[in-house]
């Protein structure tokens, strides 16, 4: 295949890896969240991550010929998948899984909106509709961590330490592509040092917003390793437990 369609495959790859995982761990949460209201948040979120993975294996089906959306999403070998670190790790308490919600959903607005001027015209109109979703999704993690940040002790702490434990798994949504200098030059997308410089200077005011301080981007190893196949071992496990149905009942609807 062609560089540059290649190019444009992976960073679709990626980004609907990255959807239908985060979304399903999202959907760990139904019946479980602290509150009924943030029960229905992130399930409605949850719905919207794996909504938006749909669309974007639909579009490589039809773009360049991979298989249907089922079988990309539930059938592939655990080091076919491009999703980065911080999306497969557990949900854990409910502060890590709204540091990660936070963290995430500021990368992927960003993300989104640089897309919207791709010369690659497919994306441009997935990606205005996906930011106007994710810009509900942002206000409502930004919501929540002034709320916990700025609230008890023991909430800032916990948060804090959140936030330490997530910021280098999202540095790892950065991970550069192979294919890096091909989507910059041809203008399918700014690369990944441009996001991640945007996201940095957007989620630092509203972390002191919070009184929680943002470790530092330059002592911090990043996590990465997921964009190359290479994942924790928390992934196989969600795999297994995501494709159940559809290897007990092949001819079941999964989406």
């Amino acid at each position: 295949m062609d560089p540059k369609q290649e190019a444009i495959k992976e960073l679709l790859i990626k980004m609907a890896d990255d959807q239908l995982i985060i979304g399903h761990r999202h959907s760990e949460w139904i019946g479980l969240g602290p509150i009924l209201e943030e029960d229905i948040a992130l399930a409605s979120i949850a719905q919207d991550k794996v909504g938006q993975s749909y669309t974007l294996f639909q579009l490589l089906h039809d773009q360049f010929g991979t298989a249907d959306p089922d079988t990309m999403g539930f059938l592939r070998a655990e080091n076919e998948y491009r999703c980065c670190h911080l999306v497969e790790y557990p949900n854990g308490e409910y502060d890590f899984s709204l540091i990660r919600h936070f963290l995430f959903d500021h990368a992927e607005y960003h993300r989104f909106d640089m897309l919207q001027a791709s010369t690659f015209e497919p994306i441009r109109g997935i990606a205005r509709k996906f930011k106007s979703e994710i810009k509900y999704h942002i206000l409502h993690a930004d919501v929540w961590v002034r709320r916990l940040g700025t609230g008890t002790e023991e909430s800032h702490q916990r948060m804090q330490a959140a936030l330490e434990t997530a910021f280098p798994l999202a540095l790892g949504i950065f991970e550069p592509s192979p294919y890096e200098q091909v989507l910059i030059e041809e203008n399918f997308f700014p690369g990944e040092d441009a996001l991640r410089q945007r996201w940095l200077e957007t989620i630092q005011p509203i972390l002191e917003e919070a009184s929680l301080q943002m470790p530092d981007p330059s002592s911090v190893e990043p996590a990465y390793g997921g964009r190359r196949g290479y994942h924790t071992e928390h992934l196989a496990p969600l795999l297994e437990e995501m494709s159940w149905t559809l290897r007990y009942d092949p001819e079941a609807e999964r989406w």
